[in-house]
């Protein structure tokens, strides 16, 4: 009797003696794994390319402390001198960093034989933009080995117009080859170079860099909206932008 008691109580879960509690086995607390933090997402900026509404193309932080503008040419040697010294230190420093955006604006200072590269050098992406200035600053020694040439066929067009003026350096002097090899497809650069519209924007943009900066030669260079006076090269730059809170 006692042990078919005993068997009872166990399988009904009862306690075997009077007054004795049965322990119930406490749950745990369920544990919440939580995903690890994550770690800021760290921007390039190098690869942060806008075009503005001045008219040029700008690289960078769009809230950097320190706001860069040069005013250059693709025919202009000492732009040349710039971007080989000057551009790739600001491109692997400030510029990537964050603390500098650095924006570049047409300014054709050799007149007629800057139309050409201008157009060429504004009919591509953002992303394609400052590659193809680079690009055309390298080989700039090369490209300009025929200007009398270009320049004795363009006077010889009665009322030649800047469009066809653009297109006779362009092509004479290889610019046309020069973006068709980089991917520029020749109905691209023909429409280019044709553009009246783009001629416009050019004439736009001298008028408003010559008003609002009195600019009359290249490089000029403009940082927080203040004309750097007498700055032509990196050297003079560098300590510039350092003071003004962008060292390279």
């Amino acid at each position: 009797m006692m042990r078919s008691l005993m068997l009872l109580a166990l399988a009904a879960g009862l306690p075997l003696a009077a007054g004795a509690a049965t322990r119930v086995p406490a749950k745990k607390a369920a544990v919440v794994k939580r995903a690890p933090a994550r770690a800021p997402v760290k921007i390039n900026w190098v690869n942060v390319v806008v075009a503005t509404p001045e008219g040029g193309m700008r690289m960078g932080n769009p809230n950097a402390a320190v706001k860069l503008i040069e005013y250059g040419s693709r025919a202009c040697p000492y732009c040349a001198k710039f971007a080989a010294e000057g551009y790739p230190a600001l491109k692997a420093g400030p510029i990537a960093s964050g603390k500098l955006s650095y924006e570049f604006r047409d300014y054709p200072v050799h007149g007629a034989l800057d139309l050409g590269p201008i157009l060429l050098g504004n009919c591509v992406s953002p992303a394609q933009f400052f590659p193809l200035l680079e690009a055309m600053f390298a080989n700039q020694q090369t490209l300009l080995t025929n200007v009398q040439t270009a320049a004795a066929k363009a006077r010889a067009i009665p009322n030649v117009t800047p469009n066809q003026i653009a297109a006779i350096f362009a092509t004479d002097l290889g610019y046309v080859d020069f973006v068709k090899r980089r991917g520029m497809s020749a109905a691209r650069a023909k429409a280019c170079l044709a553009s009246r519209a783009g001629v416009n924007r050019i004439v736009a943009m001298t008028d408003a860099a010559e008003k609002q900066y009195q600019v009359a030669g290249t490089p000029t260079f403009i940082i927080n909206g203040t004309k750097a006076d007498s700055v032509g090269n990196w050297a003079a730059l560098q300590p510039l932008l350092a003071a003004a809170g962008a060292g390279a």
